[in-house]
């Protein structure tokens, strides 16, 4: 089991109450997840006002660097907290077709579907991962 300092290095930028991070699994290019920084937050309808005005101000300005960097086509939005009980959600870009990013060949493989069952066995370089964290790191400035 990972610990938290081993996500750190897939943050993409710390807010005052959310922390952005690169989904370590990029089936999904450009996937990532906000954490809530609160260490009791738990359910999303218990945000706080402070907190949903982050939220969505942090949604708005990521769509825009995904869209620019890598055109998805939709968007998908899963807040769960099964595997991990906490205040997160995972922002998914799809695509209908496929996206070329550091000569790979990144593929929807359920486009048209639920984004879950994803590949879980899918793996991209850790040096890509780390070049896909800092473009849309980049774009955020």
């Amino acid at each position: 089991m990972k610990t938290e300092a081993q996500y750190d290095k897939y943050i993409i930028k710390k807010y005052k109450h959310w922390t952005l991070y690169l989904q370590e699994n990029q089936c999904y290019l450009g996937r990532t997840y906000l954490w809530a920084n609160r260490e009791d937050a738990l359910d999303f309808f218990e945000m706080t006002e402070e907190e949903k005005d982050e939220y969505f101000k942090i949604g708005k300005v990521l769509k825009e660097a995904v869209n620019k960097l890598f055109q998805p086509d939709l968007w998908n939005y899963a807040t769960l907290a099964n595997v991990s009980p906490h205040l997160h959600t995972h922002i998914i870009p799809r695509y209908s077709t496929s996206r070329v990013f550091e000569d790979i060949d990144f593929i929807d493989e359920r486009w048209g579907k639920n984004y879950a069952p994803y590949n879980k066995e899918f793996k991209t370089p850790e040096e890509v991962l780390i070049k896909i964290k800092d473009a849309i790191k980049n774009e955020l400035q």
